[in-house]
């Protein structure tokens, strides 16, 4: 008789932003011994916490997280770096008898963990600022659009101001002669980890832009105005930094570029075009998801989506502890 299979050594829990990840790793966490890996690029930095909607200290009390706070907004935290780190501490989670609870939207994240990721060409200098040149003269969408003609499947999924994937994705195929989209078809090196993914995606898209309205108002009211004036005034960022062009901040550092504030008619600006853009995001994300064709899907805006989620664990991991 053929051995049944082992659990799982851990569980992906993704799904745009604002569809209820904390919460559900939370309720997760009540009922499982585990600790949660943030799968979210901008949780890494540290001082940018309100406009992350980083959990809060007292819900990281609640169950161990990892990769939050780990480097000043200064610096860049890469796919790969995010891989090899991601696959130490599960490793170590479960070497301590305990389950390993991936969380979060940063969807290249994901699928380079589940799918692997290919030796990609590095960084270089001096087509970055080549780039950057043609894009001040030019402007980013223009830029978008030359990547449209070289690379289509990468530009319908950003954004013409994402200006950070745009210029990767151009760099590369400078670098390389090779877009992107086939490096990332064409992965090197697997996890070799048994994850499977679980995905909260709304029925409803008006649900989730309600629930992005309402957040984005909930971290004005706990300050991240005060937040953003730190960042802008510390003297050592730029807005072309990975961290600053993180959603809500990059709209943010314009506005305070172009009136040396956020009050008044600015903040109505702030929150117009922050709003859209994480409007966008989810879009984005919810693309990236539906291409991982071996997800199980939960709808988040439903009223059971809590008991489909743990019972969907418990296919995976048995009955609680």
């Amino acid at each position: 008789m053929t051995p049944a299979p082992a659990p799982p050594s851990a569980l992906v829990l993704a799904g745009p932003t604002a569809s209820g990840k904390t919460a559900a790793a939370l309720a997760i966490a009540q009922r499982w011994p585990i600790e949660i890996i943030s799968v979210d690029s901008a949780l890494v930095y540290r001082g940018m916490d309100i406009g992350t909607a980083k959990p809060t200290h007292q819900e990281q009390a609640l169950v161990p997280h990892h990769l939050i706070d780990i480097v000043d907004p200064t610096s860049s935290y890469s796919t790969a770096a995010f891989v090899k780190d991601a696959q130490v501490l599960i490793a170590d989670i479960k070497q301590r008898g305990r389950k390993a609870l991936l969380v979060g939207g940063t969807m290249l994240y994901v699928k380079a963990l589940l799918n692997g990721i290919d030796d990609m060409p590095p960084a270089n200098t001096d087509i970055r600022l080549a780039l950057d040149t043609q894009a001040n003269a030019l402007g980013w969408p223009a830029m978008h659009q030359r990547l449209s003609l070289i690379d289509p499947l990468t530009a319908q999924r950003l954004a013409p101001n994402d200006s950070q994937r745009v210029q990767r994705a151009l760099e590369v195929f400078e670098i390389s002669g090779k877009p992107i989209s086939q490096w990332h078809t064409n992965p090197q090196a697997g996890s070799g980890l048994n994850i499977p993914l679980l995905s909260l995606e709304p029925d409803d898209r008006a649900w989730l832009h309600q629930r992005i309205g309402q957040r984005f108002d909930a971290m004005l009211e706990q300050g991240f105005e005060t937040e953003m004036m730190a960042l802008y005034e510390r003297g050592d960022l730029t807005p072309d930094l990975p961290s600053m062009r993180c959603v809500g901040y990059r709209q943010a550092w314009t506005l305070l570029d172009q009136l040396g504030h956020l009050g008044g008619p600015a903040k109505a600006m702030w929150i117009e075009r922050a709003s859209a853009a994480t409007r966008q995001l989810g879009k984005r994300q919810l693309t990236w998801l539906r291409g991982m064709t071996q997800r199980h899907v939960l709808a988040a805006d439903s009223p059971n989506v809590g008991q489909a989620l743990l019972q969907a664990v418990a296919t995976h991991w048995g009955d609680a502890a």
